[in-house]
């Protein structure tokens, strides 16, 4: 059962029929049936945005990392399974016009439904606090009210897949979080003692949002500690 309902729900994020998978080997994927996983076994799949007419090419824009796309569902997890049970990969992106074709396809964050996570983390970090890049780090985060956080989201791919951060080495990724009354996105990142780091990352990503209130930074290890921990940053 939950597997059926994970998949429902990300055949509701990604528009299959309209993104050709490309599988690691370079042969094109045929389409995959609704809310199918291509690749499997958490790898994200990597997608192609060339033309599919013949004698046509687009030409490709590689970004300095790999990026991969992860959906979780929390409401479609029995009591009894661990956290990150529902955790899944959806598609890896290299290119500028792989993710545009991919962000082109999917739901922005006022479409997703209540209690689903959507992430954006680097290629092989896995969007869990046991990560080990992620171990000892902590997170930005911005709260709006419920569907005003689409075009901040976008604001925040594009700042960190373009590499806009001046400690963009020390980014793990982004998660939006939809909730009943509200969204709120949170930049992870590798080094939470690193106090004038994580404060460049969050003065830069407040300019990147045009936001001027007051936003915070709490380490994983208190979170994990307390649901309700306090910030040890704020900007």
């Amino acid at each position: 059962m939950v597997e059926e309902a994970m998949k429902s729900e990300e055949s509701k994020i990604i528009d299959d029929a309209k993104v050709t998978g490309v599988r690691s080997n370079g042969e094109e994927d045929e389409q995959p049936e609704e809310g199918e996983i291509v690749g499997g076994e958490g790898d994200g799949d990597t997608i192609s945005s060339s033309s599919s007419r013949p004698g046509t090419a687009v030409a490709q824009h590689p970004l300095e990392h790999s990026w991969t796309f992860w959906f979780d569902n929390p409401s479609a997890r029995s009591k009894q399974d661990a956290w990150g049970s529902s955790l899944r990969s959806i598609y890896t992106f290299s290119t500028v016009e792989e993710f545009w074709s991919l962000y082109n396809n999917i739901h922005r964050p006022s479409k997703l439904a209540v209690g689903i996570d959507f992430y954006c983390f680097k290629n092989n970090i896995e969007p869990k606090w046991e990560d080990p890049v992620c171990a000892n780090g902590g997170k930005w985060t911005v709260i709006f009210q419920k569907s005003k956080s689409d075009t901040c989201w976008l604001y925040t791919l594009l700042a960190m897949i373009g590499e806009q951060f001046d400690h963009g080495d020390d980014i793990c990724g982004a998660v939006v979080n939809v909730r009943k009354s509200q969204e709120k996105i949170s930049i992870w990142t590798k080094n939470a003692a690193n106090e004038s780091a994580q404060v460049s990352i969050g003065k830069q990503w407040k300019k990147v949002l045009d936001n001027n209130d007051t936003i915070g930074f709490i380490f994983h290890d208190d979170a994990m500690k307390d649901r309700n921990a306090r910030n040890k940053y704020t900007v």
